[in-house]
């Protein structure tokens, strides 16, 4: 059977969604490799030993047929945006992002102003290398600064320090119109003050987008079987109320719980995500949704690189492959809606899961009597209070 005959058996079929239409679609690539593990990162991301190098070239090679095997499931669909992820992706060569972009330019059509934007620690930082990312065709970088507190990165396991991360953001500031700079706070022994003290500096670079995360010590990591000391919920909190209010008196618009942007600055690509829109994930454990007339299904790559390469490059990269359930659609569409400000159009739910409005509706009723959301008989937005309890919102629409 051919891979086109494949698809058709597998995703063209008859099925009980309704699609009127494709949302937009972008494609994630993940680069695993890094420098050193952080304490507190739970992503698919392995340590780049000292003296060894990752192999580029052969990455490379089975992220260009992991692509190719891919094409069938995305035929005659354009690329709204690119996001290359990690690990640290810019510990690649610049030689080897352009011939990334190059072979995906080969063999997928890109939306005129195709965002392109690849993540880039201050550790990796070498004042060529970013403006040879920004001739091979990325559009944005996204710095994980996360403090310029040395204390601070050292008990974050980071690889740089505060003059690196100056260093980085300033030629940032000259080589690309538009990056992201993305902030933790409540960090270990982290007071109110110096939580402050990060978030003015980082202003000071006038970043045209601002990600500022909640440390988490999530399941699987070194903090988890070794918890630092965090401040407490109400420290953290005061921390949030904080980081609202300094970026907006900065000019910076919160579109999202966790980021705030400048106008014309948002991240395409995060937006498509929260958006319910397709994405096509290739690389190492990466992970996709994509939408057919009558389903939605969901990838995952084999994790280990190794596995994922041997597997890519026999034209097996897909370790999960299966259908969205019918009952799980209205909680997957929220939990991603509800994150952003603008909230969403009512319509957009059936558009985007094929599902009536009566599959909402009873957790809509229960958001609104509780305060936790606005709306009109077009619009759904989270309150602010819903906005402060985001989760307890979320799970409202859980089946």
């Amino acid at each position: 059977m051919t891979a086109t005959a494949d698809l058709q058996a597998r995703y063209l079929r008859p099925g009980t969604l309704q699609l009127g239409a494709l949302p937009p679609l972008s494609l994630y690539v993940h680069l695993p490799w890094c420098l050193r593990k952080c304490p507190y990162c739970d992503f698919n991301s392995h340590e780049w030993r000292e003296g060894g190098t990752p192999p580029e070239a052969r990455y490379l090679e089975a992220l260009r047929a992991d692509l190719e095997a891919a094409l069938p499931a995305v035929w005659g669909r354009r690329i709204h945006s690119i996001f290359i992820g990690g690990g640290t992706p810019s510990l690649f060569s610049p030689d080897s992002i352009d011939r990334l972009l190059a072979d995906v330019r080969a063999r997928l059509p890109l939306e005129p102003g195709c965002e392109v934007t690849l993540e880039a620690n201050p550790g990796t930082f070498e004042r060529d290398r970013f403006r040879g990312f920004r001739q091979a065709g990325v559009t944005r970088l996204s710095i994980g600064v996360q403090s310029f507190d040395d204390a601070k990165l050292k008990a974050l396991g980071r690889v740089h320090d505060r003059a690196q991360a100056r260093a980085a953001l300033e030629e940032a500031q000259q080589s690309f119109e538009t990056f992201n700079l993305d902030l933790m706070y409540a960090l270990p022994g982290q007071t109110l003050a110096e939580c402050e003290a990060d978030l003015r500096e980082a202003l000071a670079f006038a970043p045209p987008h601002l990600s500022v995360y909640h440390l988490t010590l999530e399941p699987n990591t070194y903090f988890a079987k070794f918890p630092p000391v965090v401040p407490d919920d109400d420290t953290a909190a005061e921390m949030l109320d904080l980081i609202t209010r300094v970026t907006g008196e900065a000019g910076l618009q919160r579109y999202e719980v966790s980021a705030y942007a400048r106008p014309g600055h948002a991240c395409e690509h995060n937006l498509n995500y929260w958006r319910f829109g397709d994405y096509l994930g290739i690389g190492a454990g990466a992970h996709s949704k994509l939408s057919f007339p009558h389903r939605i299904i969901r990838q995952v790559r084999f994790r280990e690189p190794a596995r994922y390469m041997e597997g890519a490059l026999a034209g097996q990269a897909v370790a999960q492959d299966e259908e969205v359930a019918r009952k799980e659609l209205p909680f997957e569409f929220m939990l991603n809606l509800l994150r952003l400000k603008e909230g969403f159009e009512l319509a957009r739910f059936t558009e985007r899961t094929g599902l009536p409005l009566t599959a909402i509706q009873a957790g809509l009723d229960e958001a609104e009597r509780r305060g936790l959301i606005e709306r009109d008989w077009q619009q759904v937005r989270p309150s602010a209070r819903g906005f402060d309890f985001l989760s307890d919102l979320q799970a409202l629409f859980l089946a």
